[in-house]
């Protein structure tokens, strides 16, 4: 189902018609309402009015967390505060917080959004859809809120955490969409099994996973546990929150949501932009958010865009799955690595469960990681010579991804600490002083 397929399967000629129409509007709503963008421009020596073609989008500096956050932390607000009626914001375990605050209609477009997101995956309004991302500040579990409201659908707004909770009510409720990080999906797969059930024994025919970046191998391991369908959402809090983009079930990248949002991928090191088909940072401007237009905002994430109709039947472009973030990489004897390199080889290895450490240390002048990873309790009980030979395939398997000699500890299942969000999956432990 398309949800709205007026904005979804537009030509290219009229969807470029529309963003340069929404990108002088909002380029000019940003200069003449946000101090730090009017700075921008006249630090660039450039105005509203430079802007005549997409193309003329390049000439405006990026937008930075960084810089943002000494705006913290109401300073990106366009409108007055009395018509901001939603604030989020992030986290702030790396510095000050990005703070994000929508109008009544920018709550409407990411309701429009999500509504689209959740029709990818396959959800009508006679679905039941199990909400397990965190409600706050957060932007998850308010942003598929928004679009399940706008969708119809019957919401269950469980929130993150509570996972004995979470299977009771998945079961009793018979909730057939799953939402929630995909490292949680795998969680309570596993906690379903202690139980003695299947996917066989729940009504899920759908998840919709994102907030974390994740692999083929996690999405096959998921969909073969719960008996699901998995789907990729993207969004970050900076630009409104999931929605940005999704996976329809072709399954072959991330329909963009280009009405709203301006894609362009750049080379990380340069800030060169880079043709479709090439892989680099992904760069986004908000078209038609009202209460805190971001332009060129520089997201971090790695991917590639592609364009031309999808056998959906959406032309919108698509990216592909991030494969890490710039500032995720680890460079590791001088070679970079990033998480989903190693999750990808941990996981193309029968037994291998989904929970596994990375961990970075330097005890004399030389990188050293280890990897520890659980394996199913069959394995685990076997002899010791059989698990050394686990460990030196799983070796052999990142060192054949990677490039890189690591060291492999195999762990009892249970053993590696759980999250009901964010999975903690890198623990870097070298000094860099």
């Amino acid at each position: 189902m398309i949800w709205n397929p007026k904005a979804e399967c537009m030509s290219s000629e009229e969807r470029e018609e529309m963003q340069l129409k929404r990108l002088k509007k909002v380029v000019k709503k940003a200069y003449e309402n946000v101090p730090y963008y009017k700075e921008l421009f006249d630090s660039a020596g450039i105005t509203p009015q430079d802007i005549q073609t997409l193309k003329d989008i390049e000439k405006i500096p990026f937008t930075t967390k960084t810089e943002m956050r000494k705006t913290y932390p109401f300073g990106l607000f366009a409108v007055p505060e009395d018509e901001i009626v939603e604030i989020h914001s992030t986290s702030g375990t790396t510095g000050k917080p990005t703070v994000s605050g929508y109008t009544e209609k920018d709550l409407d477009i990411w309701g429009e959004i999500v509504a689209r997101a959740l029709s990818m995956a396959g959800a009508t309004k006679k679905d039941r859809i199990q909400n397990s991302y965190g409600y706050g500040l957060f932007t998850g579990g308010l942003g598929i809120h928004h679009g399940a409201k706008k969708l119809g659908a019957t919401l269950i707004p469980i929130s993150a955490g509570n996972t004995k909770r979470q299977l009771e009510i998945m079961k009793d409720f018979e909730s057939t969409i799953l939402t929630c990080t995909p490292s949680y999906a795998a969680y309570l797969a596993e906690a379903l099994e202690k139980q003695g059930l299947s996917g066989d024994d729940i009504s899920l025919k759908a998840g919709i996973f994102g907030a974390e970046m994740w692999t083929e191998e996690l999405r096959t391991n998921i969909e073969k546990s719960l008996k699901i369908s998995a789907t990729n959402i993207y969004g970050l809090t900076e630009i409104m929150g999931p929605g940005v983009a999704h996976e329809c079930q072709e399954k072959n990248g991330l329909h963009l949501q280009e009405d709203h949002f301006y894609p362009e991928i750049i080379n990380p090191q340069t800030g060169e932009t880079l043709e479709d088909g090439e892989k680099g940072e992904l760069v986004l401007t908000t078209l038609t958010r009202e209460g805190m237009p971001i332009i060129r905002f520089r997201t971090k994430d790695i991917t590639t865009l592609r364009r031309g109709e999808c056998a959906c039947g959406r032309t919108t472009v698509r990216m592909d799955r991030i494969t890490g973030r710039s500032d995720d990489m680890m460079k590791i004897r001088g070679v970079i690595v990033f998480p989903s390199q190693i999750e990808k080889a941990l996981l193309s290895i029968d037994g291998i469960l989904p929970q596994y450490q990375i961990i970075a240390t330097r005890p004399k002048t030389m990188d050293e990681l280890e990897i520890k990873v659980e394996v199913s309790e069959s394995l685990f009980s076997d002899e010791i010579k059989h698990i050394e030979n686990m460990q030196k395939n799983i070796a052999k398997a990142v060192h054949d991804t990677i490039g890189l000699r690591v060291n492999v500890s195999i762990v009892q299942p249970g053993t590696i600490p759980r999250s009901e969000g964010k999975a903690v999956r890198v623990i870097d432990k070298r000094d860099f002083s």
